[in-house]
C-alpha cells in the first residue's frame, strides 16, 4: 500500500499553546489561544475563557471560525478563545480536574485507577485565584481585549465552577455559561456560597447566566440506554442528579432577585446525553459570548 508522500500535525488555524505555572500551587496548566486574523475592533476583541481546554479547544475554534465569517446570518463576531487545560494528550486529565473545579471545602475519594493518587475536590477557590491572577494578565498583555466583554464557560464540574466563581466574584466576568452543572454535588455544597451573592450581587452590568443539559440528563434515559443491564441504576442516579431541576430552580432564584441582577436562562438539548451535549454547549458558548446583537 502506499504511503502518503509527508506527514505533518494538523494544527487549529491561528491557535497558540503555552504551558503555565501556577503561582498558587505550582502546577503547569496548558492555555491554548485563539486570536482571530486582522485588526482588534476599536475596544479590544470580546474573550471567552473555558475550563476543560484540550476537549473544547478545537470544538470552540472551528464553531468561531464557521459562524463569524458571516455574521448578518449567524449573528455571531470574532473574538479571543482561551482554554484552559492541562499539558497532555487526552481530553481530560481526571484528577485534576477534580480538585480545580469542585468548590471548597471539599472531600477525599478513592483513586479512579489502581497504584494513583487519593482523588481530592475543593480547589476552585486556588483555581479562580489563577485565571484572575495569571491568566487574565497574559491573555491581556499580549492581546487587545475588552474587559467589558468577558465570559466564562465550563461543562459538568466545569459548569459547578462556573457558578462558584459567579456567587463569589460576580464583577470578574459578563456572560456566565454553565452546562450541566453538578449542582448537586457533595449535598450542594454550592449551596453555600448562594446567600452571600444574593445579598449583595455586585454583577457587572448586563450580566447573564445561561444554563443547559442533555434530554438524557433529564428523568429520561437515552434510547440506547434502554433496557440495558445498569437501566435501574441509572434512573436511581438521576433521582441523585437532577440536572434539569436543580438548574430551573436557580435560575428561578436568581431571575427573582431585587433589581434583576443578572438575566438567567435554562436550555434543554434535545437528544443530547451528559458527554454529547458538550460539543453542543461549545456552539452555545460561542453564540453567547460573541453575539453581535444581545436580545
Amino acid at each position: 500500500m502506499q504511503a502518503f508522500p509527508n506527514t505533518s500535525p494538523a494544527l487549529v488555524g491561528h491557535t497558540t499553546f503555552h504551558d503555565v505555572i501556577s503561582g498558587r500551587n505550582g502546577a503547569v496548566y496548558r492555555i491554548f489561544i485563539y486570536c482571530p486574523p486582522g485588526d482588534a475592533p476599536e475596544q479590544g476583541w470580546p474573550v471567552l475563557y473555558m475550563t476543560d481546554g484540550n476537549a473544547v479547544i478545537g470544538t470552540a475554534v472551528d464553531v468561531m471560525r464557521a459562524q463569524a465569517s458571516y455574521p448578518s446570518g449567524t449573528n455571531v463576531g470574532y473574538g479571543v478563545v482561551v482554554t484552559i487545560g492541562y499539558p497532555l494528550d487526552a481530553a481530560y486529565d481526571p484528577l485534576r480536574r477534580s480538585w480545580d473545579l469542585s468548590p471548597p471545602p471539599g472531600q477525599t475519594y478513592p483513586p479512579f485507577y489502581e497504584n494513583s493518587p487519593v482523588v481530592k475536590t475543593g480547589g476552585a477557590e486556588e483555581f479562580l485565584g489563577f485565571i484572575e491572577e495569571q491568566i487574565k494578565p497574559l491573555v491581556e498583555a499580549t492581546h487587545p481585549i475588552d474587559r467589558s466583554r468577558q465570559a466564562l464557560f465550563g461543562h459538568s464540574f466545569g459548569g459547578l465552577f462556573v457558578l462558584y466563581s459567579f456567587f463569589t466574584s460576580p464583577s470578574a466576568f459578563t456572560t456566565w455559561i454553565a452546562a450541566s452543572p453538578s449542582i448537586y454535588w457533595e449535598d450542594r455544597v454550592i449551596d453555600q456560597f448562594y446567600p452571600s451573592f444574593a445579598a449583595v450581587p455586585k454583577t457587572r452590568d448586563n450580566a447573564r447566566l445561561f444554563l443547559s443539559c442533555g434530554e438524557y440528563e433529564t428523568d429520561k434515559l437515552a434510547p440506547f440506554q434502554l433496557g440495558a443491564s445498569d437501566e435501574a441504576e441509572r434512573l436511581e442516579q438521576k433521582k441523585v442528579t437532577l440536572n434539569d431541576v436543580n438548574a430551573v430552580e436557580l435560575v428561578e432564584r436568581l431571575n427573582g432577585l431585587p433589581g434583576q441582577p443578572i438575566r438567567a436562562q435554562f436550555e434543554i438539548h434535545l437528544g443530547e446525553n451528559h458527554m454529547s451535549l458538550l460539543p453542543v454547549a461549545v456552539n452555545r458558548a460561542i453564540q453567547n459570548a460573541f453575539a453581535v446583537r444581545t436580545l
